[in-house]
């Protein structure tokens, strides 16, 4: 059987590395994934936005973090496919993945500001981690993105 998604385009979108003062990351785990899989905060571009003002965007919606400073716009574009059992079901079913810019910031503020519990909220908590667990906390079908993103932060904060 042939899949018919497979004609669906990907979604542009944006990823935020947020690192504190001692280069630990942030992460949150989504409400609507009751395993143990966390995340970085990332969302969708809207139509005629550019890809940094979607990410300073999504990662105050979906945090209320806005005290940071850019650190490093990553080099190229990091996609991935949504397994078969979400295609059709995530974004309303109009897309088979996503296409992401990723940003690499620094958090200025205090750990108070801070709050996940949002007008639309995405995540039901949040933690600050090593860079090195970051791949060990994230789904299987965004891990390749973890990695990639993993090792160009790494050389950054080196």
């Amino acid at each position: 059987m042939i899949n018919k998604n497979i004609n669906l385009p990907l979604r542009r979108g944006v990823g935020i590395v947020v690192l504190n003062q001692d280069n630990k990351v942030f992460v949150a785990k989504r409400i609507d994934n009751q395993k143990n899989f966390w995340q970085m905060p990332q969302g969708g571009v809207d139509k005629d936005e550019d890809y940094l003002a979607a990410a300073y965007r999504e990662l105050e919606e979906e945090t209320s973090i806005k005290n940071v400073s850019l650190i490093e716009e990553l080099d190229g574009l990091i996609s991935y496919e949504l397994p078969k059992n979400l295609l059709g079901i995530i974004w309303k079913g109009k897309y088979r993945g996503q296409e992401q810019k990723w940003f690499v910031v620094r958090f200025l503020g205090k750990d108070s500001e801070i709050n996940i519990k949002t007008e639309y909220p995405e995540f039901c908590d949040w933690k600050w981690i090593d860079l090195e667990n970051l791949t060990d906390l994230v789904v299987d079908f965004k891990l390749h993105v973890y990695e990639d993103v993993k090792k160009k932060v790494k050389e950054i904060i080196n």
